[in-house]
């Protein structure tokens, strides 16, 4: 029996050699690759510049001092995350919730398998109950929904083919009824004709590795893992919370939902709200990249702090502001972004509150309010003697125990001191401003640093 496993052994290994490499170490190919700049993102090819402040530090702070540092090229947003864009998250994640629930309710009262009907509206809570495990394969359902799924921890998939039946004379049974009834608020906390729903449930869940912690443990990786929970509506009350004694109601009854707002950047978002927004970008992209059997993307994160202040000076080399400086004016007369200038005269730049995330002139980078309109989050744990410690290559500095989070490009409502890209701020990362909001970047797969040929 030795003998003829031996020979078995011996054939096998003669025709792995000699299938196509004639005994030549040709190594092992992965999927067939191109670069592909994401949608709405612009190429910000790597390299090296001074950061910190090249003038005179007038708040004394001095918590940037110069430095020379070097960051690997990568992809970024040409404007910030606008409401249009992250309602899209948000409803992806309250069709999942509710779809969960859809789910949970057919399974007590003894649906199926959510095989039956479901193409439209009619039919019965059945119509969604889950698919199986996600491992199984279910031709009724598409790769990108079943990757695209709202994490259950029964890895259960969610049945997406049915549509959501959202006028209440539609529901198509009792069982239907009483999930939808869960999801909006109490009719005793509704007003105007309004029913509006109980926002607080819309949960994202999502899974993440501290890659940097377990690689400096010899520890089992799965300790490494973490679980987070975030509730993706962002946080309309700060136009009200956030200045005494105004009245921007209006901002706060209209600016996330209504469409005039959809080209604005949204507002109100945490910095943990943010990390799960790029955390549902990446798995939305996956999703399509898995259908089409293609290879998956980088991860959509936010930028580090170096990043963010290379990408905004455009490969101008100690520039005050994006566009060059020392001054908020061209030679016009017109001020180059949204700010609070001449002492407060927050009319002068033609807008009051924020304005559309594609406006004023781009920098050399096509990055638009790169200073100005909103401030934006970045991944980096404020530390004012950060600049003092940390690498000179692809610098970041994110400590878990440090809820400080660094905020870049000033606001609104600020003075120009904030809008120069040396300018550094902080804000703790549960909390949400009425002028911070922030965009994404992803690395780009090459070590390309040509700032003459930048990677397309």
């Amino acid at each position: 029996m030795k003998k003829i496993f031996s020979i078995v052994a011996l054939v096998s290994f003669l025709a792995s050699c000699g299938g196509g490499t004639q005994g030549q170490l040709v190594g092992v190919k992965g999927k067939k690759w191109h670069p592909e700049k994401p949608y709405g993102m612009t190429t910000v090819p790597g390299g090296s510049f001074i950061m910190g402040k090249s003038d005179d530090d007038l708040a004394g702070l001095s918590n940037a001092p110069t430095k020379t540092v070097t960051v690997r090229s990568f992809y970024m947003d040409e404007t910030e995350i606008t409401n249009s864009e992250y309602r899209q998250f948000v409803n992806w994640t309250r069709d999942s919730i509710v779809r969960q629930r859809l789910a949970e309710e057919a399974e007590i009262a003894g649906g199926g398998d959510g095989s039956q009907g479901g193409g439209g509206k009619g039919g019965s809570i059945n119509d969604f109950a889950f698919k199986g495990s996600s491992s199984e394969n279910d031709d009724t359902e598409t790769p990108y929904q079943q990757y695209s799924k709202h994490y259950d921890p029964n890895n259960q998939r969610l049945n997406w083919k049915p549509e959501l039946i959202w006028e209440a004379a539609d529901y198509p049974d009792e069982s239907y009824v009483y999930v939808m009834d869960e999801i909006y608020l109490p009719m005793e906390q509704s007003y105007n004709g309004q029913r509006l729903m109980d926002v607080t449930q819309f949960k994202y869940n999502y899974k993440y590795m501290d890659i940097e912690a377990a690689a400096r443990s010899n520890g089992d990786r799965a300790s490494f893992i973490k679980t987070e929970e975030v509730e993706v509506y962002p946080d309309t009350t700060v136009w009200v919370k956030d200045f005494n004694y105004s009245y921007n109601e209006p901002m706060h009854n209209d600016y996330f939902w209504h469409a005039a707002y959809d080209d604005y950047p949204v507002v109100g978002v945490s910095w943990q709200q943010a990390k799960a927004f790029c955390d549902w970008r990446t798995l939305l992209h996956n999703g399509y990249k898995v259908e089409k059997g293609k290879q998956r993307v980088r991860q959509y994160r936010l930028p580090s702090e170096a990043e963010w202040e290379y990408a905004a000076r455009g490969g101008l080399e100690s520039a005050t502001y994006p566009w060059g400086g020392p001054y908020t004016k061209n030679d016009r007369g017109c001020f180059l972004a949204n700010f609070k200038p001449l002492r407060g005269d927050y009319a002068a730049d033609q807008a009051l509150y924020t304005v559309e995330a594609e406006s004023y002139e781009p920098n050399d980078y096509n990055l638009y309010n790169m200073s100005g309109n909103v401030a934006e989050w970045v991944n980096s744990s404020y530390d004012a003697a950060s600049y003092e410690y940390y690498s000179s290559m692809n610098p970041n500095v994110n400590d878990p125990e440090n809820a400080r989070k660094v905020v870049r490009g000033g606001s609104w409502k600020d003075v120009a001191y904030f809008l120069q890209v040396s300018s550094r701020d902080y804000e703790y990362a549960d909390s949400s401003r009425s002028y911070i909001g922030f965009r994404t970047v992803q690395d780009y797969s090459s070590n390309d640093l040509d700032l003459n040929q930048p990677p397309q």
